[in-house]
C-alpha cells in the first residue's frame, strides 16, 4: 500500500500541540545530536593488535575478555522457492574500541552470506537488530529473515515444550546476506571487563556503539559498496531511523533501504501520562481491531469486514474523539455522552466503564477490562492472545500473555541450541534473550520531552534521495499501534518525492508478526518486491 497523506493528521497535531507536554518516562530526543563516536577499530591504532585467547577447558569462548578469539565459520544450505542456496554462517565478536587501540566491548553478531557470489557489489546486505532497549536479534533472527525459525502453530499458537525450530522457507536470505546485531548488554555482548557497560547504555551511547560495529562490519568484510540496507523491530526502528542520519553524517555510509517492523519513532505516541492524550485517538483504532478479533463488537460491526470497521474507526479518532479530548471539561453533557457512546460501541468496553476513564483509556486498562467477566486478560505485543491473572480484580495485567506466556520460552530455547549445536558457538555466558539489564536507559540528551527520531529519518531521506522506507503495521500490536506509525509519518514533514519512499504494509497479526503463518508468507512476498525494486533502480542507473 503505498503513503498517502492524511490531511486530518495535520489538524490534529495542530490541536494537541497545546496541551503540555509533562517530563515523560522516555523523554524526547529534540534537536539534540549524538556526538561523535570515540570508537574506533583496534586494527587501525598504533597499539599493538590483541592476541586471541583460546578457549577454556570445556571449548567456551570469554565474552567479556579484551582479547577476541577468531569468528567460527560454518557452511549450510537451504531452499528458497526451489533454490538451493549454499551460504556461510559467521559467528563472533566485533571489539569496539578506543582510538588507542584500548578494547571497550565486544559485539555478538551473526551474518550470513550466500556462496558463489563472484561480485559483493551487486549482493545486498541487511544489518539487523530488534529493539527493548534490552532485546537481542534473537526475533528477526530466528523469527522472519534467518534460515532457521521458531515452530509455532500456523496462527502463532504455543507448542508444548520442548520446543523446536525448522528450516526457514521465507528466509530472506535468497535476496539478501544478513548480520545481526546484538547491542552490548543483549545476547553474546558485553563490555570488556574492567570497561562501565553503562556508557553503552542510551539513545546517544546505542547509536555511537552499533553505528561503529555496521562500520566495522562492512570494513572487514569488504561490504562499502554493497546495496546496504538497516531493518529494525520495535525501539530498533528507532535505532534505525537514529542510525540512518548518524552513518550518513559520521562515516558518510549511505543506505539504499529501511525496514520498520512494528515502528516507533515518536515516543509521545505511546506515552499515556497526564496532559498528553496524543495516544488515545492513536491507539483506538487497534483496540477496535482487538475487540473485532474477540468478537466483543456489536453485531453490524461484528458482521464487517476488519478493514472496512477501522476506517470507520480512524475518521472518528481524527475528528469527534480528536476535538472532544481537546475540549476537555469544556464539552457538553450531550457532546460528552455521544463520545461515549462512540467509544463503548468501538470498543465493546461498557459505557459506565468509559465514563469512569474520562473517555481516556490507556493500553493497560483496556488489556485487563475487555474479558475480564471471563477472568482473561489480551496481550499487549499481540492482542489476539489472552492469560489468566491470580483474580480478576486490578486495572492491568499480571503479565503479557503474547510475550511472558507465548514467545520467550520457545524463542529462547531455539537460540542456546542452535547457536551452539549448529554454528558451533560455544559461550560461557547466558544470551540475553530480552530483559532489563541495560537499564535505567539514558536519555540525557533531551530533557523534558520524548524522544522523537523522525527528523533523523527525515534529514536522512532529504540528503539521500534513493534511500527507501517500508514500514510493516501489525493490526493487533497494541505496543507499537499502526495507526501511530502513521500519524508519525504523516507529520514528520516529507516532501511529496520523499513520500514517494515510503511504503505501507499491514498484517492480521501483532508485533512480532511473523508468528502468524500467513503474515509470515506475505511478509516474504513483500521484501522480495522492495529488494527487487531497489536493485531495479540501482540497474538502471546510467554507466559510469
Amino acid at each position: 500500500m503505498s503513503y498517502q497523506k492524511n490531511t486530518a493528521y495535520v489538524a490534529m497535531a495542530f490541536v494537541l500541540s497545546v496541551f503540555a507536554i509533562q517530563a515523560a518516562a522516555q523523554p524526547g530526543r529534540g534537536n539534540a545530536q549524538p556526538t561523535p563516536s570515540t570508537f574506533q577499530s583496534a586494527s587501525t591504532s598504533k597499539a599493538e593488535a590483541p592476541v586471541p585467547l583460546p578457549v577454556n577447558a570445556n571449548g567456551e569462548i570469554i565474552s567479556n575478555s579484551p582479547n577476541i578469539p577468531p569468528p567460527v565459520v560454518t557452511k549450510h544450505s537451504i531452499t528458497v522457492k526451489g533454490q538451493v542456496i549454499n551460504y556461510t554462517a559467521t559467528t563472533g565478536y566485533l571489539q569496539l574500541a578506543n582510538e588507542d587501540g584500548k578494547p571497550k566491548a565486544n559485539i555478538f553478531f551473526t551474518a550470513y552470506t550466500k556462496d558463489g557470489i563472484p561480485n559483493k557489489n551487486k549482493r545486498p546486505i541487511t544489518y539487523t537488530f530488534n529493539g527493548g532497549p534490552g532485546s537481542s536479534s534473537v526475533w528477526l533472527h530466528m523469527g522472519i529473515m534467518g534460515p532457521k525459525r521458531v515452530l509455532f502453530t500456523d496462527n502463532g499458537d504455543l507448542l508444548p515444550p520442548p520446543y523446536s525450530y525448522v528450516n526457514n522457507e521465507y528466509t530472506w536470505l535468497d535476496k539478501t546476506d544478513l548480520v545481526f546485531i546484538d547491542p552490548v548488554g543483549t545476547g553474546y555482548s558485553r563490555a570488556v571487563t574492567g570497561e562501565n557497560e553503562k556508557q553503552f547504555y542510551g539513545y546517544v551511547e546505542d547509536i555511537q556503539s552499533m553505528g561503529e560495529a555496521i562500520r566495522l562490519y562492512s570494513t572487514k568484510y569488504e561490504r562499502w559498496n554493497s546495496p546496504k540496507f538497516l531493518a529494525g523491530e520495535s525501539y530498533g526502528t528507532t535505532r534505525a531511523s537514529g542510525l540512518s542520519d548518524y552513518l550518513q553524517s559520521k562515516y558518510k555510509f549511505y543506505l539504499n533501504g529501511i525496514v520498520l517492523i512494528s515502528s516507533i519513532l515518536n515516543m509521545q505516541t505511546a506515552r499515556f501520562d497526564i496532559g498528553n492524550d496524543l495516544p488515545y485517538p492513536l491507539f483506538l483504532p487497534t483496540y477496535t481491531a482487538t475487540s473485532w478479533y474477540h468478537k466483543k463488537l456489536p453485531a453490524d460491526l461484528q458482521s464487517k469486514p476488519l478493514k472496512t470497521v477501522l476506517k470507520e474507526v480512524e475518521d472518528f479518532a481524527l475528528q469527534e474523539y480528536n476535538i472532544a479530548l481537546m475540549k476537555g471539561s469544556d464539552l457538553t453533557a450531550d457532546e460528552y455522552e455521544t463520545i461515549v457512546n462512540k467509544l463503548s460501541r468501538y470498543t465493546g468496553l461498557s459505557k459506565e466503564y468509559i465514563r469512569q476513564t474520562n473517555l481516556r483509556i490507556n493500553i493497560q486498562k483496556y488489556d485487563k477490562e475487555l474479558r475480564r467477566k471471563e477472568g482473561l486478560t489480551v496481550g499487549r505485543l499481540d492482542s489476539r492472545y489472552t492469560g489468566r491473572d491470580y483474580n480478576d480484580v486490578g486495572d492491568q495485567p499480571e503479565f503479557d500473555p503474547s510475550n511472558d506466556g507465548t514467545i520467550s520460552g520457545p524463542y529462547s530455547a531455539a537460540l542456546n541450541h542452535y547457536v551452539r549445536a549448529e554454528l558451533k558457538f560455544k559461550n560461557d555466558l547466558s544470551y540475553e534473550i530480552l530483559g532489563g539489564r541495560v537499564s535505567p536507559w539514558n536519555y540525557n540528551n533531551v530533557q523534558n520531552r520524548y524522544l522523537n527520531v523522525a527528523e533523523d529519518l527525515r534529514k536522512a531521506m532529504s540528503r539521500n534521495p534513493y534511500l527507501k522506507v517500508w514500514v510493516l503495521c501489525g493490526y493487533y500490536d497494541l505496543a507499537t499501534p499502526y495507526f501511530a506509525a502513521e500519524y508519525t509519518f504523516s507529520t514528520m514533514g516529507l516532501r511529496p518525492e520523499q513520500k514517494k519512499n515510503v511504503n505501507f504494509t499491514y498484517y492480521e497479526s501483532g508485533h512480532m508478526l511473523y508468528v502468524h503463518k500467513p503474515s509470515l508468507v506475505q511478509t516474504k512476498k513483500d521484501a522480495d518486491k522492495m529488494y527487487d525494486d531497489v536493485l531495479r533502480e540501482i540497474n538502471a542507473a546510467p554507466a559510469k
